[in-house]
């Protein structure tokens, strides 16, 4: 057989080396980096959690290339591009840079079954080891104890917030999902805790390893007013900071966690709080609360479970009036539909629903079943006096990229479309880049691509 040579090539090549999607356990990856001899020479921050980790991850790299540090970043999953998984510097290593690193596992596996996940997060891994950046910044695929990326020994853990998600992997609530969760941590290194109300297992694993537990309103804390914050910590204070650029009421507990990091590893990584003020206010992420503008407004979020879809929900709520919102929804068929749908109902008057490229997702008539289900349910439950009834249509679309065009002809110009439910749902109108939208109901009549304008 043909060895692989381009990353296309070896992407397909690791589908097929195992029987199973996930399959949950450290020993086949831990021996094949002890053949790699993979170790980090710089400082190396984890971090965990159900929501928030991508931001979280944002907010380190961004304040860290502000103080002047060289940043290696690994992150999952990519919303169009393989590439996104692994930057350097704020730069996705280039496709020919990334094959050398799969021929390296190839050879180390000596047969070792990996599947896709852990081949690729094995190669990534070498090569941000090779890039030799200042620090080093890995996000945890699904919980953590099991998780390819704990191989790594972390000099400091960072816990965003944790929900319910995976619990067929995972565990039914979130104590078992935060111990799950709580393995990335180690003896005598600082693990922050972000989320305001952790899991009594999370916090028990970490005093039981010896981790150095950091945990936010006892060893870091933030207030703030409309126009700015500040962030107390157990020996530095930040104060008159701007909110990051990242939009969201949810962010000031993932800078929060962020800022508690940098002060755990400061004898290392020590930063000023203008790195602070510039990495907060030219933070970018794609894909989460992104609001862009145009006609009608473009709202993009990967919120696909019952806490992130809640949080989509009120910052949808605070963003002021639109005459109508069109929703297009993509979203896997093991997630918790039923549970995440009811936030979204007062807001959407049409839903788009829109089956993706994968086998787990669910299709666009199934999804549209949900939908009518779910309206169905609220209707039956509402009181006609403090709820009048209103008509809302449900559609069903082969793919995201019709899904938006199918809400395009149908909005209004001052009318709002989001698009939420998974990563294949917003990377799907994201393919050909990020949409500028033109509402053909906002083009003056003979105006250039006006309907009945000339050609």
């Amino acid at each position: 057989m043909t060895a692989p040579k381009t990353l296309d090539e070896w992407l397909a090549h690791c589908e097929r080396q195992h029987t199973k999607s996930i399959d949950m356990g450290l020993e086949r990856v831990a021996a094949v980096w002890a053949r790699l001899d993979g170790r980090f020479a710089m400082p190396v921050i984890i971090v965990a959690g159900t929501n928030g980790k991508g931001s979280t991850c944002a907010l380190l790299e961004s304040i860290a290339r502000q103080a002047g540090y060289r940043t290696g970043l690994y992150t999952s999953p990519h919303l169009v591009h393989f590439e996104e998984r692994c930057r350097v510097n704020a730069e996705p290593l280039p496709a020919a840079a990334l094959v050398p690193h799969f021929e390296a596992v190839e050879a180390a596996r000596q047969g070792t079954p990996l599947t896709w996940f852990e081949f690729t997060t094995l190669a990534i891994l070498r090569a941000l080891a090779e890039a030799a950046p200042d620090v080093v910044i890995l996000e945890v695929g699904m919980g953590g104890r099991l998780d390819a990326v704990n191989v790594v020994d972390a000099d400091c853990a960072v816990f965003a917030t944790i929900d319910l998600d995976h619990m067929e992997f995972l565990g039914p609530d979130r104590e078992s999902i935060g111990w799950e969760k709580a393995h990335v941590m180690r003896p005598g290194r600082p693990a922050v805790v972000g989320d305001p109300a952790p899991p009594a297992r999370l916090l028990g694993h970490g005093a039981a390893v010896g981790a150095d537990l950091r945990l936010l309103g006892r060893d870091f804390n933030f207030n703030g007013d409309r126009q700015q914050w500040n962030w107390t910590g157990r020996s530095q204070r930040f104060s008159g900071l701007a909110y990051p650029a990242l939009r969201g009421a949810n962010q000031l507990f993932n800078a929060a966690g962020v800022l508690a990091a940098f002060e755990a590893l400061r004898e290392r990584l020590p930063i000023n709080a203008q790195a602070v003020r510039n990495g907060l206010a030219l933070v970018q992420l794609p894909g989460r609360f992104q609001v862009v503008p145009g006609q009608p407004t473009l709202v993009l979020d990967v919120a696909h479970n019952e806490q992130s879809v809640a949080m989509l929900a009120r910052n949808l709520d605070s963003m002021g009036f639109y005459p109508r919102t069109h929703a297009v929804f993509g979203a896997m068929r093991d997630k918790a539909i039923t549970e995440f749908l009811p936030s979204m109902l007062p807001l959407v008057d049409v839903w788009h629903c829109t089956s993706l490229p994968t086998a787990r997702a669910a299709s666009a008539d199934e999804l549209a079943q949900g939908v009518r289900g779910a309206l169905a349910r609220d209707a039956a439950s509402a009181s006609p006096a403090s709820r009048p009834p209103r008509e809302v249509r449900v559609e069903a679309h082969a793919d995201p990229a019709a899904a938006l065009r199918a809400a395009l002809a149908g909005a209004e110009a001052a009318d709002r479309i989001v698009v939420f439910g998974s990563f294949f749902t917003v990377g799907g109108v994201l393919k050909e880049g990020l949409p500028r939208l033109d509402s053909p109901h906002a083009r003056a009549p003979g105006a250039p691509g006006a309907p009945g304008a000339g050609a």
